[in-house]
């Protein structure tokens, strides 16, 4: 089973822009995504893609964040811009063994997960 590593994390100002990069040391899954979780509140889903590109976002990244990936390299990359206070969060890479599927992104979808990198934004 690879194991993902999430990298890229940090402190940024309000506007300010973080690159996220997940790699994995082998195959790691069909749908790859992202997501974000705050102490007391459910992780959400940020944004996923399938190999071929297509990508599905949360309505409250959608303009600002871009997910991509490089299949040959096994990762998975989120460009965040634009970033406000609240997204602030620890972030999650996260595969599953399926394509993705377009509704609400489920962690319960994804048995694949790396580690976690905080991201906190001031305002």
């Amino acid at each position: 089973q690879a194991q993902l590593v999430e990298s890229g994390g940090g402190s940024v100002q309000a506007g300010g822009s973080l690159r996220l990069s997940c790699t994995a040391s082998e195959y790691s899954g069909i749908c790859k995504g992202w997501f974000r979780q705050v102490p007391g509140k459910e992780r959400e889903g940020v944004a996923r893609i399938d190999p071929g590109g297509k990508a599905y976002y949360a309505d409250s990244v959608k303009g600002r964040f871009t997910i991509s990936r490089d299949n040959a390299k096994h990762a998975v990359y989120l460009q965040m811009n634009n970033l406000k206070p609240e997204d602030s969060a620890t972030y999650y890479c996260a595969a599953s063994r399926y394509i993705c599927v377009a509704g609400p992104q489920r962690s319960v979808d994804f048995p694949f997960w790396g580690r976690g990198t905080q991201v906190t934004v001031s305002s």
